[in-house]
């Protein structure tokens, strides 16, 4: 038998695919880890804008925008009174325009970047800005709520900043990112800034909680100013947290022991200024959680229910219960199911559900005061109709007494007689009953006249003459008497 030059073992051939395929696994590794670097590199220099910044510019501009006097405040006043015009007037576009126009950012800013670089002259010149700035625009808002002859409107503009959510949170602190990255970049990106300037809405909170202080509900100016605190500190927290990581200069101090004094004290700053947004952000989160739950809860539990006539309900989530308000009975079915469903909602579920039912408007009741209702409107039906021909008849024998003759109006004759004879100063008209032989009974017209006293005698003779035919016609009479006055 012939040898096989091509006979490989087993092994070989087992030991030659291992080898290929660890080749193949080595290529598709270095293939992979070329795509991912690749896609790292990309990313870096999408989303890298740290070569972009100019440290130096940025901090200039900053500072230059944090103090409030002269032009800066003037504009501020004007530009609260431009909001709370918007505000009350329920105009958006009036309020939006009025963001635009305020110089409410600098110090905020300012407060951000004085803790980043350790800048405490420039911290203390923040908060004395800002919190004149809160009080310039606290009293422009009250004067105008409090003397403006509309200013106790509450528009929906107004009931808008009263009560903050998650929402408000982070619109608050992307809008600041979006904010101090438009700034630190060379060249500042203006469309940027006016953005923010709507997006986050310091200005209206201002001016909503001046309309509580001027009207004394403290409801609102708590919650208006609730919110212009959680928009001014995640607007800081983000400058603060951008210009870390950009890496500005902190400030150099000669003095060592103040350099720590002044590190310290801002690292405590920092501290404080992130614990009220972190509480707050938690709460918020929470309190919307709630809401959304219970929003649900009513959404598909109760208002889909067609055998469920809703009025209306409340939630009191520090006191953990939920209250509804319902037309007609509720059984104890229908109150065991709505007990149970509310389990299945996580945020609520150990809420305490109140359900109150009325039950002097049960559907059976209402359908008989519906009856009720029919039957009397009927009734009066019937009154009317015959009061319309006690009305008829009554004026049937009216026109009898007056000898078949039709009512006249008293206003169209005096009216048409002052147009026909200009002259008259006085005119009065009535019927009155004589009798010569004391059985039978006349009508007589009577009319009462006065003239103009520049009226001659012989003149007046003739104006009566014409009156009095005109009257005769007019009152289809065929004699009227004239008395002068």
């Amino acid at each position: 038998m012939e040898e096989n030059k091509f006979n490989f073992s087993e092994d070989e051939v087992q030991a030659k695919k291992n080898q290929n395929v660890e080749e193949s696994k080595k290529a598709v590794k270095k293939d992979a880890e070329g795509l991912f670097k690749s896609i790292y590199v990309f990313f870096k220099e999408l989303l890298d804008f740290r070569d972009d910044t100019d440290r130096d510019a940025t901090i200039e501009a900053i500072k230059a925008d944090i103090p409030f006097k002269g032009a800066t405040a003037w504009i501020l006043i004007c530009s609260i009174f431009v909001a709370s015009i918007g505000l009350n007037a329920d105009s958006t576009a009036v309020v939006i325009g009025a963001m635009l126009i305020s110089p409410l950012m600098g110090p905020i800013l300012g407060i951000g970047m004085s803790i980043a670089i350790n800048d405490i002259d420039t911290l203390r010149k923040s908060l004395i800005n800002l919190a004149t700035m809160l009080v310039l625009s606290l009293l422009t808002a009250f004067l105008f709520f409090k003397f403006f002859p509309l200013g106790n409107q509450e528009t929906s503009e107004l009931l808008g900043r009263v009560k903050p959510d998650i929402r408000d949170v982070l619109i608050a602190f992307f809008g600041g990112l979006a904010l101090i990255i438009a700034r630190t970049k060379r060249g500042t990106i203006a469309s940027v800034i006016f953005g923010v300037a709507i997006a986050t809405a310091l200005m209206p909170p201002l001016c909503t909680a001046g309309y509580g202080l001027a009207h004394g509900n403290w409801t609102y100016f708590l919650g208006a100013m609730n919110l212009f605190t959680i928009n001014t500190i995640f607007i800081a927290l983000a400058t603060f947290i951008v210009l870390k990581l950009l890496r500005f200069p902190m400030l150099k101090y000669a003095n060592s022991a103040k350099r720590r004094r002044t590190a310290r004290f801002a690292a405590l700053v920092a501290v404080v200024v992130m614990i009220y947004p972190t509480i707050t952000f938690l709460r918020v989160l929470k309190s919307s959680g709630f809401e959304n739950d219970y929003n649900n809860f009513i959404s598909n539990e109760i208002k889909l229910n067609q055998e469920l006539w809703f009025q209306n309900g409340t939630l009191n989530s520090d006191e953990k219960k939920i209250t509804l308000y319902f037309n007609g009975e509720i059984s104890e079915a229908t109150e065991s199911d709505l007990l149970n469903e509310i389990k299945g909602y996580d945020k609520i579920s150990d809420f305490k559900l109140e359900i109150f039912g009325n039950k002097n408007r049960s559907f059976d009741k209402i359908s008989d005061a519906y009856d009720r209702a029919i039957r009397d409107l009927d009734e009066k039906d019937h009154i009317i109709s015959g009061l319309r021909n006690e009305i008829e008849v009554l004026q049937e024998e009216l026109r009898l007494v007056n000898g078949g003759s039709s009512v006249i109006s008293f206003t169209n004759l005096s009216r048409d007689a002052k147009v026909r004879f200009n002259d008259l100063t006085y005119f009065s008209y009535a019927k009155t009953l004589e009798s010569k032989d004391f059985i039978n009974t006349d009508t007589l017209q009577v009319a009462t006249v006065k003239w103009n006293e520049s009226l001659s005698d012989s003149l007046i003779v003739i104006k009566e003459k014409q009156l009095a035919d005109w009257l005769k016609e007019e009152l289809k009479a065929k004699r009227v008497i004239l008395k002068r006055n």
